[in-house]
């Protein structure tokens, strides 16, 4: 045997399997109830993460700390018998949009930082009350305070729950954070101004279109006691949607609205489990009015037959009422049926023999019927084109190709090395 080749030893193949293992864990998207529910104690702060909704949308964020809290804690938020709506609001200023590890809390820059919280991404927030201070004490020790609270520092760090550097850090600290902001009264979702909601998230022309149509505005106002879910195109899909949007009827321009709304609450772990045909606030009778949802892994999307549109943001998560930021402008097809998608472009005839007979002129009568009822006016075709989803597919499907490959050729090439070594 060459000296230089040695058999593989089961060290090797052990220790290439534990790097492989890792890469992929690293990917993998985390799940706050299941690391909370190895850890009895915080049982109650686990439960009204799910009841808030605030778990689902801790999950479908990345770098980020949660700071929970005891069951003991939770009793004395609890005994103030606030509404659930309240709740949530407190219990989203312990969720910090940055990553914070043991480690990290006692190597804080200057000794002290400032973290923004789920509270002030929520957009209601005032002033700077949707901001946690984080100080490293003297002795080890690490206070937090809401930054509305005078600076005071009325909870400290107890220990590391779990850590997925630099994905998730769950910590424990030793009370609830006190905030008159967080505290304050919440209204009802049914008394909220759904406009307003809109268009401090990213929905402004959306937002003002509906509310310049006020049968649309009224259906929806009408509908969040029953259960309400809305999809939000954002700013620039609807502003580049508006010359179309321009051009339809009267009664189309408030069918296109009330098709992105649902008559139904439905919050994201409800979506991606409920996969199907919805209807929506248009349907009436015959006029279907319907998409469909579907969901690949952390990814929803809602398709019709002219548009797939992809969830990109949970504005308001509050039982009955739910408002989601979509990338695209939903098509309903009753209203777009004349534009027909484009058919995927046939592969080009193979060079014609030389004694081969002419092609029926049979065929070209019936392109020039084809033609005859397609649209007049392409202007009016949807910008966004099912073959255009399509492509961005493909792109996807090629990227994530390119990165697994990545993967499998840096892992084979870690075996290589522990074999020749």
């Amino acid at each position: 045997m060459h000296p230089f080749l040695r058999p593989p030893t089961m060290a090797a193949f052990t220790a290439a399997l534990l790097i492989f293992t890792t890469i992929l864990t690293t990917t993998t998207a985390h799940n706050i109830t299941r690391i909370l529910a190895k850890h009895p104690e915080l049982s109650t702060f686990n439960h009204y993460l799910s009841l808030t909704h605030l778990a689902s949308q801790i999950d479908s964020r990345t770098t980020i700390t949660v700071c929970a809290v005891d069951n003991a804690a939770m009793e004395d938020l609890l005994s103030k018998h606030l509404s659930i709506n309240t709740i949530k609001n407190i219990l989203s200023l312990h969720v910090l949009l940055d990553y914070f590890g043991a480690k990290k809390l006692h190597q804080i820059t200057n000794g002290t930082a400032l973290a923004a919280t789920m509270y002030q991404a929520t957009g209601t927030a005032p002033g700077s009350s949707g901001f946690v201070n984080i100080t490293d004490l003297r002795g080890g020790k690490v206070g937090f305070g809401a930054e509305n609270n005078d600076g005071a520092l009325t909870a400290s760090y107890v220990k590391s729950v779990e850590e997925i550097p630099y994905n998730i850090s769950v910590i424990q600290i030793s009370s609830v954070l006190p905030s008159a902001a967080a505290e304050a009264p919440t209204p009802a979702p049914s008394q909220q101004n759904l406009t307003v909601i809109m268009s401090k998230h990213g929905c402004k022309i959306f937002a003002e279109t509906l509310s310049t149509f006020h049968e649309a505005f009224n259906t929806f106002t009408d509908a969040i006691d029953g259960g309400l879910s809305v999809f939000c195109p954002a700013d620039d899909a609807f502003k580049a949607f508006l010359p179309k949007f321009k051009n339809l009827t009267m009664s189309g321009k408030i069918d296109l609205l009330e098709f992105h709304g649902v008559p139904i609450y439905n919050s994201i772990p409800m979506l991606k489990s409920n996969n199907g045909l919805m209807h929506t606030l248009a349907t009436e009778g015959a006029s279907n009015y319907d998409f469909t949802v579907q969901n690949d892994g952390e990814e929803i999307t809602l398709k019709t037959k002219r548009v797939t549109a992809k969830i990109i943001d949970t504005i308001i998560d509050e039982q009955p009422l739910a408002i989601y930021t979509i990338s695209k402008v939903l098509l309903p097809q009753e209203l777009f049926k004349g534009e027909a998608p484009s058919p995927s472009p046939s592969p080009a005839p193979e060079p014609a023999a030389a004694d081969a007979p002419e092609p029926p002129k049979k065929g070209k009568k019936k392109k020039k019927k084809v033609a005859a009822d397609a649209p007049a006016d392409d202007s009016d075709a949807p910008a966004d084109s099912p073959d255009d989803d399509a492509a961005d597919d493909n792109a996807d499907d090629s990227d994530g190709a390119v990165r697994f490959n990545g993967i499998v050729g840096m892992v084979l090439a870690l075996v290589f090395g522990f074999l020749f070594l």
